[in-house]
Protein backbone atom coordinates (compact mmCIF):
# COMPACT_ATOMS: atom_id res chain seq x y z
CA UNK A 1 0.00 0.00 0.00
CA UNK A 2 1.27 3.76 -1.17
CA UNK A 3 0.73 6.44 0.97
CA UNK A 4 1.42 10.51 0.26
CA UNK A 5 -0.14 13.52 2.55
CA UNK A 6 -0.59 16.45 1.02
CA UNK A 7 -1.38 19.81 3.56
CA UNK A 8 -3.74 22.01 1.93
CA UNK A 9 -4.29 24.30 4.54
CA UNK A 10 -3.67 24.81 8.18
CA UNK A 11 -5.62 21.53 9.14
CA UNK A 12 -6.82 20.16 6.12
CA UNK A 13 -4.73 16.92 4.79
CA UNK A 14 -5.19 15.46 1.23
CA UNK A 15 -4.14 11.35 1.58
CA UNK A 16 -3.99 9.61 -1.46
CA UNK A 17 -3.95 5.88 -0.50
CA UNK A 18 -3.25 2.92 -3.39
CA UNK A 19 -3.45 -0.36 -2.90
CA UNK A 20 -2.68 -3.19 -4.87
CA UNK A 21 -4.76 -4.52 -7.41
CA UNK A 22 -3.68 -8.06 -5.84
CA UNK A 23 -5.21 -7.38 -2.88
CA UNK A 24 -8.34 -6.50 -4.09
CA UNK A 25 -8.52 -9.57 -6.53
CA UNK A 26 -7.56 -12.17 -3.97
CA UNK A 27 -10.43 -10.90 -1.27
CA UNK A 28 -12.90 -10.71 -4.14
CA UNK A 29 -11.72 -14.23 -5.84
CA UNK A 30 -12.35 -15.71 -2.26
CA UNK A 31 -15.84 -14.78 -1.76
CA UNK A 32 -17.20 -15.81 -4.80
CA UNK A 33 -15.39 -19.20 -4.49
CA UNK A 34 -17.07 -18.86 -0.96
CA UNK A 35 -20.53 -18.21 -2.90
CA UNK A 36 -19.70 -20.46 -5.35
CA UNK A 37 -20.23 -23.21 -2.71
CA UNK A 38 -22.81 -21.90 -0.42
CA UNK A 39 -25.75 -20.04 -2.91
CA UNK A 40 -28.34 -21.58 -4.82
CA UNK A 41 -28.82 -21.20 -8.60
CA UNK A 42 -31.40 -22.61 -10.69
CA UNK A 43 -29.63 -25.24 -13.38
CA UNK A 44 -26.91 -26.34 -10.69
CA UNK A 45 -26.49 -28.52 -7.87
CA UNK A 46 -26.05 -27.38 -4.29
CA UNK A 47 -21.53 -26.16 -4.38
CA UNK A 48 -21.31 -27.38 -8.20
CA UNK A 49 -21.91 -23.53 -9.50
CA UNK A 50 -19.06 -23.23 -11.36
CA UNK A 51 -16.37 -20.09 -10.85
CA UNK A 52 -17.13 -18.48 -14.27
CA UNK A 53 -21.22 -18.22 -13.39
CA UNK A 54 -20.70 -17.35 -9.83
CA UNK A 55 -18.07 -14.38 -10.78
CA UNK A 56 -20.71 -13.66 -13.12
CA UNK A 57 -23.50 -13.59 -11.26
CA UNK A 58 -22.03 -12.01 -7.87
CA UNK A 59 -18.84 -11.01 -8.60
CA UNK A 60 -19.86 -7.31 -9.47
CA UNK A 61 -21.86 -7.27 -5.98
CA UNK A 62 -18.87 -8.44 -4.50
CA UNK A 63 -16.23 -6.42 -5.71
CA UNK A 64 -17.98 -3.36 -4.29
CA UNK A 65 -18.64 -4.74 -0.87
CA UNK A 66 -14.93 -6.00 -0.64
CA UNK A 67 -13.68 -2.04 -1.80
CA UNK A 68 -15.42 -0.45 0.70
CA UNK A 69 -13.74 -2.55 3.44
CA UNK A 70 -10.69 -2.07 1.84
CA UNK A 71 -10.79 1.62 1.64
CA UNK A 72 -12.23 1.59 5.86
CA UNK A 73 -9.51 -0.68 6.33
CA UNK A 74 -6.52 1.19 4.44
CA UNK A 75 -7.36 4.14 5.70
CA UNK A 76 -6.95 3.44 9.25
CA UNK A 77 -3.56 1.90 8.33
CA UNK A 78 -2.78 4.77 6.33
CA UNK A 79 -3.40 7.06 9.93
CA UNK A 80 -1.83 4.97 11.94
CA UNK A 81 0.95 4.94 9.74
CA UNK A 82 1.35 8.45 8.93
CA UNK A 83 0.79 8.98 12.45
CA UNK A 84 -2.02 11.24 12.13
CA UNK A 85 -5.10 11.59 14.29
CA UNK A 86 -8.12 12.81 11.85
CA UNK A 87 -10.68 14.96 13.88
CA UNK A 88 -14.04 13.83 12.03
CA UNK A 89 -14.41 11.35 8.98
CA UNK A 90 -12.98 11.79 5.76
CA UNK A 91 -14.22 12.62 2.55
CA UNK A 92 -13.49 10.07 -0.16
CA UNK A 93 -12.62 10.55 -3.77
CA UNK A 94 -12.05 7.75 -5.90
CA UNK A 95 -8.96 8.13 -8.46
CA UNK A 96 -9.23 4.57 -9.34
CA UNK A 97 -11.34 1.27 -9.11
CA UNK A 98 -11.02 -0.56 -12.10
CA UNK A 99 -11.24 -4.10 -12.50
CA UNK A 100 -7.46 -5.50 -12.60
CA UNK A 101 -5.95 -2.44 -11.57
CA UNK A 102 -4.72 -0.95 -8.68
CA UNK A 103 -7.38 0.67 -6.55
CA UNK A 104 -6.90 4.45 -5.80
CA UNK A 105 -8.70 6.94 -3.49
CA UNK A 106 -8.18 10.36 -1.90
CA UNK A 107 -9.35 11.12 2.00
CA UNK A 108 -9.64 15.04 2.61
CA UNK A 109 -9.96 15.48 6.45
CA UNK A 110 -8.91 17.31 9.17
CA UNK A 111 -6.54 17.19 11.88
CA UNK A 112 -6.63 18.51 15.39
CA UNK A 113 -4.91 21.95 16.06
CA UNK A 114 -1.13 21.84 17.70
CA UNK A 115 -1.20 23.33 20.74
CA UNK A 116 1.15 25.36 22.65
CA UNK A 117 -0.62 26.69 25.60
CA UNK A 118 0.62 30.56 26.34
CA UNK A 119 1.78 31.54 30.00
CA UNK A 120 -0.86 32.36 32.19
CA UNK A 121 0.37 34.09 35.07
CA UNK A 122 -0.11 37.48 33.75
CA UNK A 123 -3.90 37.05 33.51
CA UNK A 124 -6.07 38.49 35.91
CA UNK A 125 -8.85 37.06 37.85
CA UNK A 126 -11.87 38.47 39.55
CA UNK A 127 -12.92 36.08 42.21
CA UNK A 128 -16.30 37.28 43.23
CA UNK A 129 -18.18 36.00 46.56
CA UNK A 130 -21.09 36.91 48.15
CA UNK A 131 -23.95 36.09 51.08
CA UNK A 132 -27.32 36.10 51.28
CA UNK A 133 -28.64 38.41 53.79
CA UNK A 134 -31.58 38.71 55.71
CA UNK A 135 -33.00 41.22 53.06
CA UNK A 136 -32.29 38.97 50.00
CA UNK A 137 -34.48 36.00 52.22
CA UNK A 138 -37.21 38.43 52.62
CA UNK A 139 -37.22 39.28 49.06
CA UNK A 140 -37.16 36.14 47.57
CA UNK A 141 -39.98 35.01 50.30
CA UNK A 142 -41.94 38.22 48.56
CA UNK A 143 -41.33 36.98 45.12
CA UNK A 144 -42.50 33.62 46.05
CA UNK A 145 -45.78 34.55 47.47
CA UNK A 146 -46.08 36.83 44.27
CA UNK A 147 -45.38 33.78 42.10
CA UNK A 148 -48.49 31.88 43.97
CA UNK A 149 -50.61 34.93 44.22
CA UNK A 150 -54.56 34.83 42.95
CA UNK A 151 -55.27 37.54 40.99
CA UNK A 152 -59.05 39.22 41.15
CA UNK A 153 -60.24 42.33 38.64
CA UNK A 154 -60.58 45.46 39.91
CA UNK A 155 -62.34 48.66 38.62
CA UNK A 156 -59.61 51.34 40.05
CA UNK A 157 -56.47 52.52 38.23
CA UNK A 158 -53.68 50.32 37.99
CA UNK A 159 -50.53 50.59 40.47
CA UNK A 160 -47.46 49.01 40.61
CA UNK A 161 -47.57 45.17 41.39
CA UNK A 162 -51.29 44.91 39.16
CA UNK A 163 -51.36 42.71 36.54
CA UNK A 164 -52.66 44.04 33.15
CA UNK A 165 -54.18 42.12 30.20
CA UNK A 166 -53.16 44.12 26.78
CA UNK A 167 -53.37 44.12 23.14
CA UNK A 168 -51.01 46.03 21.66
CA UNK A 169 -48.85 46.73 18.56
CA UNK A 170 -45.99 49.11 18.03
CA UNK A 171 -44.41 51.53 15.13
CA UNK A 172 -41.30 52.73 14.19
CA UNK A 173 -41.40 55.76 12.03
CA UNK A 174 -45.19 55.22 11.27
CA UNK A 175 -44.71 51.25 10.41
CA UNK A 176 -45.30 48.46 12.36
CA UNK A 177 -42.93 46.07 13.07
CA UNK A 178 -42.07 42.57 13.03
CA UNK A 179 -42.93 41.37 16.71
CA UNK A 180 -44.27 44.17 18.11
CA UNK A 181 -47.92 42.78 18.33
CA UNK A 182 -49.54 40.88 20.83
CA UNK A 183 -52.72 40.36 22.00
CA UNK A 184 -54.47 38.96 25.36
CA UNK A 185 -50.96 39.63 26.94
CA UNK A 186 -50.53 39.43 30.45
CA UNK A 187 -48.33 42.20 31.85
CA UNK A 188 -47.14 42.64 35.50
CA UNK A 189 -46.42 46.00 36.12
CA UNK A 190 -42.74 46.64 37.40
CA UNK A 191 -41.84 43.20 36.19
CA UNK A 192 -39.26 45.16 33.78
CA UNK A 193 -40.35 42.63 31.45
CA UNK A 194 -41.16 45.12 28.65
CA UNK A 195 -38.55 47.79 27.24
CA UNK A 196 -37.48 50.91 29.23
CA UNK A 197 -40.60 52.99 29.90
CA UNK A 198 -43.26 50.46 28.25
CA UNK A 199 -44.97 49.62 31.98
CA UNK A 200 -44.29 52.90 33.41
CA UNK A 201 -46.66 54.78 30.94
CA UNK A 202 -49.10 52.20 31.77
CA UNK A 203 -49.58 53.12 35.71
CA UNK A 204 -53.22 55.09 36.20
CA UNK A 205 -54.39 52.54 33.18
CA UNK A 206 -58.19 51.35 33.74
CA UNK A 207 -59.88 48.42 32.18
CA UNK A 208 -60.87 50.07 28.87
CA UNK A 209 -58.03 52.91 28.61
CA UNK A 210 -56.55 53.43 25.29
CA UNK A 211 -52.89 54.48 26.16
CA UNK A 212 -50.19 55.57 23.17
CA UNK A 213 -47.05 54.45 24.95
CA UNK A 214 -43.47 56.38 23.76
CA UNK A 215 -40.46 54.04 24.77
CA UNK A 216 -37.19 53.19 22.93
CA UNK A 217 -34.94 50.12 22.86
CA UNK A 218 -31.94 49.55 24.59
CA UNK A 219 -28.87 49.68 22.50
CA UNK A 220 -27.91 46.10 23.68
CA UNK A 221 -31.49 45.24 22.78
CA UNK A 222 -31.24 41.18 21.07
CA UNK A 223 -32.88 42.09 17.60
CA UNK A 224 -30.38 44.20 15.85
CA UNK A 225 -32.98 46.48 13.79
CA UNK A 226 -34.49 47.09 16.57
CA UNK A 227 -31.47 48.50 18.93
CA UNK A 228 -32.04 52.14 19.53
CA UNK A 229 -35.04 52.75 17.87
CA UNK A 230 -37.31 55.10 19.52
CA UNK A 231 -41.00 52.97 18.96
CA UNK A 232 -44.69 54.44 19.75
CA UNK A 233 -47.11 51.13 20.90
CA UNK A 234 -50.99 51.65 20.77
CA UNK A 235 -52.07 49.90 24.09
CA UNK A 236 -55.55 49.21 24.39
CA UNK A 237 -56.14 47.54 28.46
CA UNK A 238 -58.82 45.12 28.54
CA UNK A 239 -58.33 44.26 32.06
CA UNK A 240 -56.64 45.64 35.54
CA UNK A 241 -56.01 42.66 38.60
CA UNK A 242 -54.58 43.07 41.70
CA UNK A 243 -52.67 40.36 43.79
CA UNK A 244 -53.83 38.61 46.47
CA UNK A 245 -50.62 37.02 48.25
CA UNK A 246 -51.05 33.53 49.71
CA UNK A 247 -50.59 33.06 53.86
CA UNK A 248 -47.47 31.52 54.62
CA UNK A 249 -48.67 28.43 55.79
CA UNK A 250 -48.08 24.76 55.73
CA UNK A 251 -50.02 24.78 52.68
CA UNK A 252 -47.96 27.41 50.43
CA UNK A 253 -44.92 25.54 51.67
CA UNK A 254 -45.66 22.54 50.41
CA UNK A 255 -45.88 24.05 47.03
CA UNK A 256 -42.60 24.35 46.53
CA UNK A 257 -41.85 20.62 48.16
CA UNK A 258 -40.79 22.25 51.33
CA UNK A 259 -41.77 20.15 54.68
CA UNK A 260 -41.60 22.87 57.14
CA UNK A 261 -44.18 23.70 59.91
CA UNK A 262 -43.55 27.35 60.54
CA UNK A 263 -42.41 29.80 58.94
CA UNK A 264 -38.36 29.67 60.58
CA UNK A 265 -37.92 26.38 59.21
CA UNK A 266 -39.30 27.43 55.65
CA UNK A 267 -37.03 30.45 55.63
CA UNK A 268 -34.22 27.95 56.94
CA UNK A 269 -34.86 26.12 53.65
CA UNK A 270 -35.26 28.70 51.48
CA UNK A 271 -31.77 30.27 52.23
CA UNK A 272 -29.97 27.09 51.84
CA UNK A 273 -31.60 27.26 47.98
CA UNK A 274 -30.25 30.75 47.65
CA UNK A 275 -26.67 29.59 49.12
CA UNK A 276 -27.03 27.01 46.85
CA UNK A 277 -27.80 28.69 43.71
CA UNK A 278 -25.59 31.36 44.85
CA UNK A 279 -22.34 29.24 44.94
CA UNK A 280 -23.05 27.74 41.38
CA UNK A 281 -23.69 31.04 39.72
CA UNK A 282 -20.24 32.45 41.24
CA UNK A 283 -18.80 29.20 39.99
CA UNK A 284 -20.15 29.06 36.57
CA UNK A 285 -18.89 33.00 36.38
CA UNK A 286 -15.38 32.17 37.69
CA UNK A 287 -15.24 29.18 35.04
CA UNK A 288 -16.79 31.35 32.23
CA UNK A 289 -13.87 34.04 33.58
CA UNK A 290 -11.36 31.88 33.41
CA UNK A 291 -11.96 29.87 30.53
CA UNK A 292 -12.62 33.15 28.25
CA UNK A 293 -8.89 34.37 29.66
CA UNK A 294 -7.85 30.88 27.92
CA UNK A 295 -9.15 31.62 24.89
CA UNK A 296 -7.98 34.82 24.09
CA UNK A 297 -4.76 33.82 24.97
CA UNK A 298 -4.30 31.17 22.96
CA UNK A 299 -5.46 31.83 19.47
CA UNK A 300 -6.49 28.23 17.95
CA UNK A 301 -8.03 27.48 14.30
CA UNK A 302 -11.03 24.47 15.05
CA UNK A 303 -11.67 21.90 12.83
CA UNK A 304 -14.66 22.68 11.16
CA UNK A 305 -15.75 18.73 11.93
CA UNK A 306 -15.79 19.58 15.47
CA UNK A 307 -18.21 22.58 14.91
CA UNK A 308 -20.33 21.06 13.07
CA UNK A 309 -20.66 17.97 15.41
CA UNK A 310 -21.04 20.77 18.29
CA UNK A 311 -23.69 22.46 16.68
CA UNK A 312 -25.80 19.40 15.91
CA UNK A 313 -25.88 18.74 19.67
CA UNK A 314 -26.61 22.82 20.30
CA UNK A 315 -29.66 22.26 17.90
CA UNK A 316 -30.84 19.20 19.72
CA UNK A 317 -30.63 20.85 23.28
CA UNK A 318 -32.41 23.52 22.28
CA UNK A 319 -35.34 21.79 20.35
CA UNK A 320 -35.47 19.64 24.47
CA UNK A 321 -35.19 22.78 25.89
CA UNK A 322 -38.56 24.45 24.59
CA UNK A 323 -40.34 21.12 24.65
CA UNK A 324 -40.21 20.01 21.34
CA UNK A 325 -40.56 16.25 20.90
CA UNK A 326 -39.50 13.85 17.65
CA UNK A 327 -41.94 15.93 15.12
CA UNK A 328 -39.41 19.07 15.16
CA UNK A 329 -36.11 18.24 12.92
CA UNK A 330 -33.45 20.23 15.06
CA UNK A 331 -31.53 21.12 11.38
CA UNK A 332 -34.62 23.29 10.66
CA UNK A 333 -33.06 25.41 13.21
CA UNK A 334 -30.26 27.87 11.51
CA UNK A 335 -26.59 26.59 11.86
CA UNK A 336 -25.69 30.17 12.51
CA UNK A 337 -27.54 30.39 15.73
CA UNK A 338 -25.04 28.69 17.17
CA UNK A 339 -21.80 28.75 15.28
CA UNK A 340 -20.00 30.91 17.37
CA UNK A 341 -21.18 29.13 20.91
CA UNK A 342 -20.16 25.66 19.12
CA UNK A 343 -17.09 27.62 17.92
CA UNK A 344 -16.17 28.52 21.53
CA UNK A 345 -16.75 25.10 23.07
CA UNK A 346 -14.93 22.95 20.88
CA UNK A 347 -12.14 25.81 21.46
CA UNK A 348 -12.52 25.53 25.48
CA UNK A 349 -12.86 21.92 25.33
CA UNK A 350 -9.17 21.24 23.27
CA UNK A 351 -7.65 23.84 25.23
CA UNK A 352 -8.56 22.29 28.22
CA UNK A 353 -7.77 18.57 27.13
CA UNK A 354 -4.40 20.55 26.55
CA UNK A 355 -4.24 21.72 30.44
CA UNK A 356 -4.83 18.42 31.38
CA UNK A 357 -2.31 16.34 29.34
CA UNK A 358 0.43 18.89 29.83
CA UNK A 359 0.39 18.91 33.24
CA UNK A 360 -0.82 14.90 34.06
CA UNK A 361 -4.33 16.34 35.51
CA UNK A 362 -6.28 13.46 36.99
CA UNK A 363 -9.57 12.80 38.24
CA UNK A 364 -9.26 11.20 41.52
CA UNK A 365 -12.05 8.63 43.01
CA UNK A 366 -11.99 10.37 45.99
CA UNK A 367 -13.14 13.85 44.50
CA UNK A 368 -15.72 12.03 41.89
CA UNK A 369 -17.34 10.52 44.89
CA UNK A 370 -17.47 13.71 46.72
CA UNK A 371 -19.08 15.88 43.92
CA UNK A 372 -21.83 12.70 43.43
CA UNK A 373 -22.71 12.97 47.08
CA UNK A 374 -22.98 17.05 47.00
CA UNK A 375 -25.28 16.32 43.70
CA UNK A 376 -27.27 13.71 45.49
CA UNK A 377 -27.58 16.05 48.87
CA UNK A 378 -30.42 18.05 47.53
CA UNK A 379 -32.39 14.58 46.26
CA UNK A 380 -34.99 13.16 49.11
CA UNK A 381 -33.31 9.72 48.76
CA UNK A 382 -29.52 10.76 48.59
CA UNK A 383 -27.99 6.87 48.44
CA UNK A 384 -30.48 6.18 45.30
CA UNK A 385 -28.96 8.74 43.42
CA UNK A 386 -25.39 8.02 44.86
CA UNK A 387 -25.73 4.54 43.71
CA UNK A 388 -27.30 5.39 40.40
CA UNK A 389 -24.46 7.19 39.41
CA UNK A 390 -22.55 4.21 40.23
CA UNK A 391 -24.20 1.90 38.32
CA UNK A 392 -24.70 4.24 35.02
CA UNK A 393 -21.46 4.58 33.36
CA UNK A 394 -22.31 7.44 31.40
CA UNK A 395 -23.32 9.65 34.01
CA UNK A 396 -20.50 8.76 35.94
CA UNK A 397 -18.03 9.46 32.82
CA UNK A 398 -19.93 12.74 32.93
CA UNK A 399 -19.01 13.77 36.31
CA UNK A 400 -15.49 12.71 36.41
CA UNK A 401 -15.38 15.66 33.23
CA UNK A 402 -17.01 18.09 35.50
CA UNK A 403 -14.02 16.69 38.36
CA UNK A 404 -11.49 17.38 35.43
CA UNK A 405 -13.07 20.70 34.27
CA UNK A 406 -13.20 21.86 38.25
CA UNK A 407 -9.23 20.85 38.21
CA UNK A 408 -8.15 22.71 35.41
CA UNK A 409 -9.70 25.81 36.59
CA UNK A 410 -8.11 25.23 39.95
CA UNK A 411 -4.32 24.62 38.13
CA UNK A 412 -5.18 27.70 35.80
CA UNK A 413 -6.10 30.36 39.04
CA UNK A 414 -2.94 28.90 40.88
CA UNK A 415 -1.09 30.54 38.13
CA UNK A 416 -3.15 33.52 37.38
CA UNK A 417 -3.44 37.32 39.17
CA UNK A 418 -6.40 36.18 41.39
CA UNK A 419 -8.35 38.99 43.07
CA UNK A 420 -11.47 39.06 45.82
CA UNK A 421 -14.25 40.99 45.36
CA UNK A 422 -17.70 41.02 47.48
CA UNK A 423 -20.98 41.34 45.32
CA UNK A 424 -24.46 41.48 46.64
CA UNK A 425 -26.64 38.22 46.31
CA UNK A 426 -29.13 39.92 43.02
CA UNK A 427 -25.59 40.96 41.21
CA UNK A 428 -23.72 37.24 42.12
CA UNK A 429 -27.14 35.00 40.66
CA UNK A 430 -26.55 37.16 37.10
CA UNK A 431 -25.50 35.12 34.76
CA UNK A 432 -21.85 36.03 33.11
CA UNK A 433 -21.53 38.48 30.66
CA UNK A 434 -21.06 36.84 26.82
Amino acid sequence: MQVSVETTSVLERQMTITVPAERIESDVNKRVQQAARTQRLDGFRPGKVPMKVAKQRFGAGIRQDVISEVLQQSFYEAVQQEKITPAGGPQIEFKNDKDGEDFQFVATFEVYPEVTLADFSAVEIDKQSSEVKDADLEQMIDTLRKQQANWTEVEHASVDGDRLKIDFEGFIDGEAFEGGKAEGMDLVLGSNSMIPGFEDALVGAKAGDEVEVKATFPEDYHAENLKGKEASFNVKVLTVSTPELPELNEEFFGKFGIEAADLESFKVEVRSNMEREMKNALKMKLKDQVFTQLVDLNGIEVPSALVDSEIDNLRKQAVQRFGGGAEIDPNMLPKEMFEDQAKRRVTVGLLVQEVIKANEIKADDARVRSTIEEMASTYQEPQEVIDWYYSNDEMLNQVKSLVLEDLVIEHLLASAKVSDSVVAYEDAIKPAQQ
